[in-house]
């Protein structure tokens, strides 16, 4: 539940639902440029990715409650890392893949930023889910599909995020989402879908739940105990 106070900064809500609770205190880690440089293969992580533009920075900021947790640049060489965000802990963690598209890059370079994203993809043993981020305006492009690929080649589960969804109304909103889906099966990809609006704070929760489902969150009460006495020692 999203319950919305004037007093609280930025007209942020206050936040009830468990896992929101949790992406609330995601704090940065590190910036990996190669998966050798990424943290340890332990616990579980959710990886974000879209194309330049598609609202990733903006969907891991309403999460976190954070402006610029995730910080989007025009500059292509700023957003080429493998960013790492802990949770409450360096056991639950949220990842924010490099995207391009907009950016004017060399084809060079693009090269090397899918290499390093298929790597992670198909390597990263602590990797749970794939959170892709689409324009509801532009869903399923090359990149998107190439992304679905790798996940669908892996056995990657996937969620599909149509972001900006506020540029629509609700109608052609919600068609949009249904053609997605349907396109999706039509390419043959098993994946779910939902529409989100950073802006207003719409399909918070439902994303909540998908990342709960991946992160194992809430923890079993034996997790929740464990967690306790590592806090007071």
């Amino acid at each position: 539940m999203l319950l919305f106070f004037n007093s609280l900064p930025f007209s942020m809500p206050l936040i009830l639902h468990p896992v929101l609770q949790l992406t609330a205190r995601a704090e940065f880690m590190l910036s990996a440029p190669t998966l050798a440089h990424c943290p340890p293969d332990i616990g579980v992580e959710v990886a974000f990715a879209g194309r330049s533009n598609a609202g990733k920075s903006s969907c891991i900021n309403a999460l976190a409650r954070q402006r610029q947790l995730a910080r989007a640049s025009k500059t292509p060489g700023r957003t080429q890392m493998i960013n790492f965000f802990a949770l409450g802990g360096e056991a639950r963690r949220l990842v924010d893949l490099p995207g391009y598209g907009y950016a004017k890059v060399s084809r060079s370079l693009k090269q090397d930023w899918q290499l390093h994203l298929g790597t992670y993809l198909q390597k990263r043993e602590s990797l749970r889910g794939l959170i892709l981020l689409m324009d509801i305006r532009h869903p399923l492009t090359d990149f998107d599909q190439n992304m679905l690929v790798w996940a669908k080649a892996r056995g990657l589960a996937v969620h599909c995020v149509l972001t900006k969804a506020d540029k629509l109304n609700r109608g052609p909103a919600m068609n949009a989402l249904h053609a997605v889906k349907k396109d999706l099966a039509a390419l043959g990809f098993v994946c779910t879908a939902q529409l989100f609006s950073a802006l207003k704070m719409d399909g918070l929760e439902e994303l909540g739940d998908k990342l709960g489902e991946w992160l194992d969150y809430p923890p079993a009460p034996d997790e929740l105990l464990v967690e306790a006495h590592s806090r007071l020692a």
